[in-house]
């Protein structure tokens, strides 16, 4: 049972107070669970049944984690290693190493009771025990155990999939140990990535009881006001409550999760509970739809499905298929992007959207302090668990709480207290503040963003399309601020005009933004192929020459550089970062090189630094060149920081950070320490070359082209003896400026801008 665990140096910086967790239970959320506490670099046990007789012990076990690998629950190669598989019969003794213990075995208080009953008698003083239940309360799983126990443990609910869904609804009660208890929320938070609200010991907690009482509401009054499932979901998607709309999310979660969620929230709920005029796991149409194994996509189909002959949905009144007839956005008050005109719309869709929002705002404001340590995270827990684009509140807030209040009046609804004491107030929120203070004691870390210090009036410099802005404590923050934070002239200027300071009013540098989805998607493409177009090849190389120098001067800087990579790092945005003297990136980064696909090669510094990168990581000269051009070859982006590692673009003394809140925070920690140990600028880089490099073995089936730009990499990757990066980021541009005049280059990017995919000419 012993497995080789893989180097923690890309993982030093996450927190160390948790080495080791145990998860019993290996099903789809205990094996993700699992997997996401091995993609934090813990070591972790994973105990399930044991296997039929005559088989493996460990099949169950070994059956999740391969589970995950197949789903992508790890984020890179290593994962799977860390994870040790075993049987609850054999090896529950080993519960005594881990630190947490994570419950997630099936939902029935017997079996849970009998083995929190042995884990009790094994796990070591000061551990986490923790269960992942949705349906069950804290009191009832903790009933008859040991006092040490109940200090012990928490609800842990996570979301599916775990790596992917940030929230973690945590429960507790006064009985909980708070030193424990606040480091279950420090770990989850720092380790597993986690937004965390703290729930009340009550039915459904936070999101499920508020989502489902949202999705029950708005399946029956689709019903009630005459909408087809189309409609209905053209109406939520309008409302970004979510994405696939309604019945869209019932297919996606399944339909057969309605007899145990459901139900169980409608018998844990008193009688006056609006919850009950919205049964539907006592309506005939659900009942149907499950009687008949209609459970969504799991199943082929439930209200919607895909045919030979196109798509078909569900008749709401018959339940029987006919085919989908889609609303165009357009086709809604407002054009299906103005809330305000679809809330005031006459008709059956506006009527719809009021009475679906109505219910749900009147809902959440009578129980939100009865469910939530902090009323505002019902919004966080719609938002993260129901993919909400905004919140219930906020939603309100922008309806206007005078015609909320109508609403409910017309409606034959009280208005709640909560309401109506925001209504005094003006709003829900004010500044992004919600009216109501949090609980003692539940006050969350002020993340560190741009847009936060720029409300502080911490600019330094900049322009429309990039800006430096003083971080504190002597740290200033370069933010790209662009379309998908491309690279051109004007943030090229505000580069510049920061060189000078680092060393003198700045002591260090941080490269980042706010962007929820990219660090920097590079250069811009169309900006390059109108000089090209256009004739203007002296301002192509200036433009190039000038990164080039620009990126080498934050090389070389006399303060130190931290680029703080998430979202998509691609092309020159990837050759920034690599320029810094280190990179703190988000678990989830996406980095890559992929200029071949437009018939280019990297020129800002991205074939040399790979190269330098092998070089640093111990490899062979011959070696690191040939991971370099297979890197840039394959022109592919990481779905992971950890698959950057593994392919040369991070190195194991960059830092990983799980939580993408936490991300500009750590990178400034980095700055501050690097230039508090008194930073030195690297000397001059001496790029090793192999001699005779040959990679017409990386082309593979491609084309002729191809051949001709991998020729080209080798000229930039080998040739013996050795370059400083300046002579070797010279070559890449004399490589780059011939494919540029080639004509199967220009069809590349013109196909690309024109289709969004890659031309392989």
């Amino acid at each position: 049972m012993t497995k080789m665990m893989a180097s923690q140096a890309f993982w030093a910086g996450l927190p160390r107070d948790i080495a080791c967790v145990a998860v019993i239970g290996a099903g789809a959320m205990g094996g993700g669970i699992a997997a996401q506490f091995a993609n934090a670099g813990l070591k972790v046990i994973l105990l399930d049944m044991p296997g039929p007789e005559g088989g493996a012990p460990d099949a169950p076990a070994q059956a999740g984690l391969a589970r995950q690998v197949r789903i992508q629950g790890f984020m890179g190669p290593a994962g799977p290693g860390r994870v040790v598989t075993g049987n609850v019969v054999r090896d529950l003794p080993l519960l005594a190493e881990a630190d947490w213990i994570v419950e997630a075995v099936v939902e029935r208080l017997d079996i849970k009771r009998d083995l929190y009953a042995r884990i009790d008698a094994l796990r070591k003083p000061g551990s986490i025990v923790s269960s992942n239940t949705s349906t069950l309360l804290h009191s009832q799983l903790v009933e008859g155990m040991s006092d040490a126990f109940r200090r012990a443990f928490l609800i842990t609910h996570f979301f599916n999939p775990p790596r992917l869904m940030p929230l973690l609804e945590i429960v507790s009660t006064p009985e909980t140990d708070p030193a424990l208890l606040q480091r279950a929320r420090q770990a989850a938070r720092q380790l597993l990535g986690k937004t965390v609200i703290d729930c009340r010991d009550t039915p459904g907690f936070v999101a499920n009881r508020i989502g489902c009482f949202w999705m029950a509401a708005a399946a029956l009054l689709a019903r009630e006001h005459g909408l087809t499932v189309e409609q209905a979901d053209a109406v939520h998607q309008a409302m970004g409550i979510p994405r696939t709309g309604v019945f869209g999310l019932f297919d996606l979660i399944g339909l057969d999760l309605v007899p145990q969620v459901w139900r169980s929230l409608v018998d844990g709920l008193p009688a006056t509970d609006r919850f009950h005029r919205y049964d539907i796991a006592a309506d005939p149409l659900f009942r149907t739809l499950v009687g008949q194994g209609r459970f969504g996509r799991k199943s082929g189909g439930g209200f919607f499905r895909k045919t030979e002959a196109g798509l078909e949905a569900s008749d709401l009144a018959t339940g029987d298929w006919r085919p989908a007839a889609p609303v165009a956005p357009g086709k809604l008050p407002g054009g299906g992007k103005d809330l305000a005109a679809l809330l005031a719309d006459p008709g059956r869709h506006g009527g719809y959207a009021r009475a679906v929002l109505g219910e749900v705002v009147a809902y959440a404001a009578d129980h939100a302090s009865e469910i939530a340590a902090d009323p505002s995270d019902v919004d966080a827990g719609m938002q993260l668990g129901y993919a909400w684009r905004q919140g219930p509140f906020v939603l309100a807030d922008r309806w206007g709480l005078d015609r909320v209040a109508a609403h409910l009046h017309s409606a034959g609804l009280p208005v709640p207290p909560l309401l109506a004491q925001a209504a005094e107030k003006g709003g829900f929120y004010r500044d992004g503040h919600f009216l109501a203070a949090p609980a003692a004691g539940a006050a969350r870390e002020v993340p560190l963003t741009a847009a936060g210090l720029r409300a502080q009036g911490r600019a330094i410099l900049g322009n429309g399309s990039a800006s430096l802005l003083d971080a504190g404590g002597g740290i200033g923050l370069l933010q790209v601020h662009t379309k998908m934070n491309s690279l051109h002239p004007e943030v090229l200027d505000v580069i510049e005009e920061t060189l000078p300071l680092l060393g003198a009013r700045l002591q260090g540098l941080v490269i980042g933004n706010d962007d929820p989805r990219a660090f920097s998607a590079g250069a811009d493409l169309r900006f390059i192929l109108s000089l090209i177009e256009g004739g203007r090849r002296d301002e192509l190389e200036a433009f190039i020459d000038r990164g080039q120098r620009l990126f080498l001067g934050l090389r070389h800087a006399p303060a130190p550089v931290v680029a703080a990579v998430h979202g998509f790092a691609l092309g020159g945005g990837c050759e920034l970062a690599l320029h810094a003297d280190c990179i703190v990136a988000h678990a989830e980064v996406h980095m890559g090189l992929p200029e071949v696909l437009v018939g280019l090669i990297p020129a800002w510094g991205g074939c040399t630094c790979l190269l330098a990168r092998g070089l640093q990581a111990g490899l062979a000269p011959d070696d690191a060149a040939r991971r370099a051009a297979a890197t840039i070859f394959a022109a592919s982006q990481s779905g992971s920081a950890e698959e950057a590692l593994a392919a040369g673009i991070l190195l194991p003394q960059d830092r990983l950070v799980m939580n993408r809140d936490l991300l500009l925070a750590s990178a400034h920690r980095m700055a501050v320490e690097m230039a508090r140990q008194g930073y030195a600028p690297p000397a001059g880089l001496a790029v090793t070359l192999p001699d005779g490099l040959d990679l017409s073995d990386l082309a593979g089936e491609g084309s002729d082209y191809d051949r001709h730009v991998l020729r080209g990499l080798a000229r930039v990757l080998g040739g013996g003896g050795s370059r400083s990066d300046a002579e070797n980021m010279a070559i890449e541009r004399q490589v780059l400026f011939e494919l540029v005049d080639r004509p199967e280059t220009r069809a590349r990017m013109e196909h690309m801008l024109g289709t969004g995919k890659p031309l392989r000419n």
